[in-house]
């Protein structure tokens, strides 16, 4: 029996390019914090299509956006040079006030069927059991009041 309602490694992903910036967006792990909304406006404007303008603002700041996502839903992805000179942070798992474990760095992650994924970035795990996304948190324990 499979717990989770959908595939780890076939979620659906969208690309947007600027220059040898690729902005990286999984819907399906999104929780909806509004971060990156609130962080960077121009780029980030879930009222209009698409919803990410990567052209609204500089790879460096729009980068540092992107590593403000608690779930880990944006990424991005540099060309291969740009790649090499970037430091791996280590793994760091956070447990949030009244939300999820929130998992940053690079790690392999296991799913239910036992097949390896190697991450890296941010992901949010769901704590509280609500989440229709599990093991990624959706953002369910906010209507449902899971911590207080």
């Amino acid at each position: 029996m499979n717990l989770y309602p959908f595939n780890l490694f076939n979620m659906t992903t969208k690309k947007y390019i600027k220059d040898d910036l690729t902005i990286i967006w999984k819907p399906d792990v999104c929780m909806h914090s509004a971060i990156c909304f609130r962080g960077l406006p121009g780029v980030f404007n879930p009222k209009v299509r698409p919803w990410i303008e990567p052209n609204a603002a500089s790879k460096d700041d729009i980068i540092n956006q992107i590593k403000k996502c608690p779930s880990g839903a944006l990424g991005y992805e540099l060309s291969k040079k740009d790649n090499m000179e970037n430091s791996v942070e280590n793994t760091r798992i956070t447990v949030s006030d009244k939300g999820p474990y929130l998992v940053k760095g690079r790690f392999v992650f296991v799913n239910i069927d036992g097949k390896e994924e190697i991450k890296e970035g941010n992901i949010a795990l769901c704590r509280c059991g609500a989440s229709g996304n599990k093991p990624f948190c959706d953002g369910s324990h906010k209507k449902t009041n899971a911590f207080d």
